[in-house]
């Protein structure tokens, strides 16, 4: 927007205000020069005006680069400073992930991984060099798994710093820690034995993905979908006028219409959990070439797949380097699909809230708007769709990218595999921000029912539909006549069907017909969703 001298004028003290903050010697008696009107104004005080308002700005411009520069070389990382709002704000929702999806994670799973790669070698008996080892020597190297802390991460990373490769400064870290054990120090050289980097991070992040399913996201995803089941089941009786295409069709009941987002978010539930999630352990290029070039008579197509399966994770033997990564597509899409559906739940318990079916209750201190203080808004709902359209961008990224690697790999995986936990951070988010927004729900029967009793016109189906039935002829024809465009009543409505040539039992059956009433199987079909839900995921 251009301004004039009388805008500039006007706003001075506005403008001068605002850059005061930037601590300029003078800037704001400049400033204030170059606004303030002149007594004779000529041709050139305009363009003398424009070239030192561009001086001071750039002055300003650089003193604030200058600041920033300043500031973030003083920045220390806490939940203010995370570029990341999972590692900020919401840190306090979805830190039951940091175990499984974060950087410590990923070198605790290398770790837990190299271990048992050992002791797995030190049950082989081709492989002499390694014997079987002592219980003192398992519990040892048990204990370095189990007792893993961020310390030891931390000093995994400074080994890094050295090696840049982050899997080789687990091997090294492995070494130094087991120099002090008279037996593992013997076999040392067999941590990371004909191992390429990829066969201990795709069984790392299996495990991960793997524990943060099982730990953390099923026990969130099933307490959603009890959630809305229990809505479905409570409000069952309570009826709602359906509308389609947004305008009034035929009525539903509100517990109906949550038991159809209980029922689908469950066959989704059971598509995440069925997928087999997948690990491969045959070195450098998939066919155990540096195995066999050491131990040649040795079947270690048999020893990879128990070792995989060892670790309760499915035996990939088809691979090249990389895990092919197709499970990852699979599992992300299928929580991706999860996610779209909630979408849909969202968006539709924002609409009945827009309507006035939902109250909300209210919490005492919070505020809904910063100017309206009669605001109470469906946030919890928001909150969620938001979460789950980054978190969708993420998986679908994850889903289609992955599986795609130049010949027997590039790097690409590598980086993108590092955001698993943004992608499944921001679900958890939405799933959490979904429950709370249901815990708030309060039903306005006394709204939905008024609703219902300004649509006598969605009796028409049922009319017409009798009316075929009874052979009356033209039974649509006449009722679009009556109800298209139309004011209906109950007592136009009634009207009509009195003078219905039909059998009387027939004719009193739908004069007993209203918009509360005609809600055909919704009813049973809520009440009997919980068992439909178990019947989906394997349960009586």
């Amino acid at each position: 927007m251009e301004l004039g001298n009388s805008s500039l004028v006007s706003n001075n003290k506005q403008v001068s205000l605002c850059f005061s903050s930037f601590q300029i010697p003078n800037e704001r008696a400049s400033l204030s020069l170059l606004l303030l009107p002149h007594s004779t104004p000529s041709l050139s005080q305009p363009r003398r005006r424009c070239a030192a308002l561009r001086a001071s700005l750039k002055e300003i411009n650089i003193s604030t680069e200058k600041r920033v520069k300043k500031v973030s070389r003083e920045l220390e990382y806490s939940i203010l400073t995370a570029l990341s709002p999972l590692d900020g704000r919401y840190w306090g929702k979805v830190k039951d992930l940091a175990p499984f999806m974060s950087e410590y994670a990923l070198i605790y799973y290398r770790v837990l991984v190299e271990v048992q790669w050992l002791l797995k070698l030190s049950q082989i008996p081709e492989v002499e060099e390694v014997p079987s080892f002592s219980d003192d020597a398992r519990s040892f190297l048990q204990g370095i798994v189990d007792g893993f802390t961020v310390e030891d991460a931390l000093a995994i990373k400074n080994i890094e710093k050295v090696t840049n490769h982050d899997v080789k400064a687990v091997e090294y870290f492995l070494k130094q820690k087991c120099e002090s054990h008279p037996e593992i120090v013997k076999v040392l050289e067999f941590f990371h034995f004909a191992c390429t980097s990829e066969d201990i991070n795709n069984l790392a992040h299996a495990l991960m993905l793997k524990d943060a399913l099982d730990i953390t996201l099923f026990p969130v995803i099933d307490r959603l979908i009890e959630a809305i089941s229990n809505m479905a089941e409570d409000k069952a009786h309570i009826p709602m006028l359906s509308r389609t295409h947004g305008q009034p069709a035929s009525p539903t009941t509100l517990g109906k219409e949550m038991a159809i987002f209980a029922v689908r978010l469950s066959r989704e539930r059971r598509d995440i959990s069925e997928v087999e999630i997948m690990g491969k352990f045959a070195g450098a290029v998939g066919n155990y070439n540096a195995h066999l070039a050491a131990y040649p008579a040795t079947d270690w197509p048999r020893i990879a797949e128990e070792f995989v399966t060892s670790l309760g994770l499915t035996f990939n033997p088809y691979v090249s380097q990389i895990e092919t990564h197709d499970y990852m597509a699979k599992l992300f899409h299928a929580v991706y699909r999860f996610n779209n559906i909630l979408i849909d739940f969202d968006r539709d318990i924002w609409g009945y809230i827009s309507w006035g079916y939902f109250k909300q209750i209210t919490k005492a201190g919070e505020i809904g708007s910063s100017t309206m203080p009669h605001k109470v808004n469906p946030i919890d709902f928001e909150n969620s769709e938001g979460n789950l359209g980054i978190a969708n961008g993420v998986l679908s990224h994850l889903s289609t990218k992955l599986p795609i690697s130049r010949f027997q790999r590039d790097l690409t995986d590598s980086t993108v595999l590092r955001n698993m936990g943004v992608g499944l951070g921001h679900s958890l988010l939405a799933y959490k921000s979904t429950l709370q927004g249901i815990g708030k729900l309060q039903v306005n029967k006394a709204r939905l029912s008024e609703d219902l009793d300004q649509c006598w016109e969605v009796l028409a189906e049922p009319i017409q539909t009798v009316m075929r039935r009874y052979g009356v002829p033209e039974p649509y024809e006449k009722l679009k006549e009556l109800t298209r465009g139309r004011a209906v009543t109950k007592e136009s409505i009634q009207e009509f069907i009195e003078g219905l040539e039909l059998p009387k039992e027939a004719k009193t059956e739908l004069l007993k017909l209203t918009p509360h009433s005609y809600v055909g199987a919704a009813v049973e079909l809520a009440r009997s969703s919980g068992q439909a839900v178990k019947l989906v995921n394997g349960r009586c």
